[in-house]
């Protein structure tokens, strides 16, 4: 069975929290949605939920607007030339530059993780 996340969830797991309420901003991914024919989430009883799928292509659009600066005219070219259809071996591609800040983003949620569990973890008793 498929995992969804509603809005709020998916607001804060992409950081799109509002610095002074600290709450989800959730009217950024409500935009998107009016934006972005791809990301259309599954509505029940009023609210929103994400696919996997959905979530990929949302943590897409949010690299190329927040941290590679395209405008939404051009995330839409990207989309819609379908990205995941570039060449896997061009390291170049937009795609190979996701991937790689992704893993690097991962690795160090992890490394701090390890950190964590070295400092505050139980000590070895024998």
């Amino acid at each position: 069975m498929e995992k969804y996340l509603n809005i709020s969830q998916l607001s804060s797991m992409l950081n799109l929290i509002n610095s002074k309420t600290k709450k989800p901003s959730n009217h950024i991914l409500r935009y998107w949605e009016k934006e972005f024919k791809q990301i259309k989430p599954l509505v029940l009883r009023k609210r929103r939920y994400y696919s996997k799928k959905k979530i990929e292509i949302i943590k897409l659009i949010k690299y190329l607007l927040k941290d590679k600066g395209m405008t939404i005219k051009g995330v839409k070219n990207v989309l819609k030339s379908n990205i995941n259809n570039l060449d896997d071996y061009d390291s170049y591609s937009l795609q190979a530059v996701y991937q790689k800040d992704k893993i690097i983003n991962n690795s160090k949620k992890l490394l701090e993780k390890l950190t964590k569990l070295k400092k505050y973890g139980k000590k070895n008793t024998s």
